[in-house]
């Protein structure tokens, strides 16, 4: 049996796809313009921080579950109450913000390279109607996108993969698990898929202990070791 042998590529979203801090950023600066460039830095850090910490309150069980709607409503407010807007308006568009993330350069190309060769799997903790639109915004072509909406948790919980090993008919073995988050991977990990880390300027890097099963700067990159593997299989 050779190295790697994967009967689907599963991708996370939300980093390793399109650019999440560009696009809120973007949405800070209409609510905020006067902020300088620092001032909007750190109303970045408060919507991350706020989504970070409600999402791990839900996965330690100390939070019923809701969907990032609700949560980046949250966050919006959080935002504008730290910039002294109160235009309801306002904070409603910048809680759509999240729906509106470019994609990285080699993201609408690369997918469309490897689904030559492979069924290409959205796996999203974006709730299933911001998924939607964060697809169609970005670009983003696949064969199914699954929300963790639909296991009422978040990753880096197992029953967020289990939607992908559940819907490709295949054993986790056989499904090789794409994100620029080593957090994300390591979730993976725990249930059995194969790895693969896509470096991004804004993913979460893996430690020395780490163990993927790829490494690569790009989706070209991914796509062009996929091929190797698959050339001696």
């Amino acid at each position: 049996m050779s190295e790697l042998e994967i009967d689907a590529i599963v991708f996370d979203v939300l980093g390793t796809l399109v650019d999440e801090p560009t696009g809120l950023r973007a949405g800070i600066r209409e609510l905020a313009p006067a902020f300088d460039d620092s001032g909007i830095e750190r109303l970045l850090s408060l919507w991350q921080r706020c989504i970070d910490r409600e999402q791990r309150r839900i996965l330690d069980g100390a939070r019923p579950y809701v969907t990032t709607e609700l949560l980046d409503q949250e966050a919006a407010r959080l935002v504008a109450d730290a910039a002294g807007v109160d235009d309801p308006a306002a904070v409603a568009a910048l809680a759509l913000s999240g729906r509106r993330l470019p994609p990285w350069p080699d993201a609408v190309a690369g997918l469309a390279r490897l689904a030559e060769r492979f069924p290409l799997i959205g796996l999203s903790n974006a709730s299933r109607t911001a998924l939607l639109e964060l697809n169609a915004h970005a670009g983003l072509r696949w064969h199914q996108a699954l929300s963790a909406e639909d296991a009422r948790t978040y990753k880096p919980d197992p029953a967020v993969y289990e939607l992908a090993v559940a819907v490709s008919g295949r054993p986790p073995e056989r499904l090789l698990m794409v994100a620029a988050h080593a957090w994300d991977l390591r979730g993976a990990q725990r249930l059995g898929l194969r790895t693969a880390y896509v470096a991004r300027p804004v993913g979460d890097p893996p430690a020395l202990a780490d163990r993927f099963d790829l490494y690569a700067d790009g989706l070209a990159g991914l796509a062009d070791q996929l091929d190797r593997s698959l050339s001696v299989q």
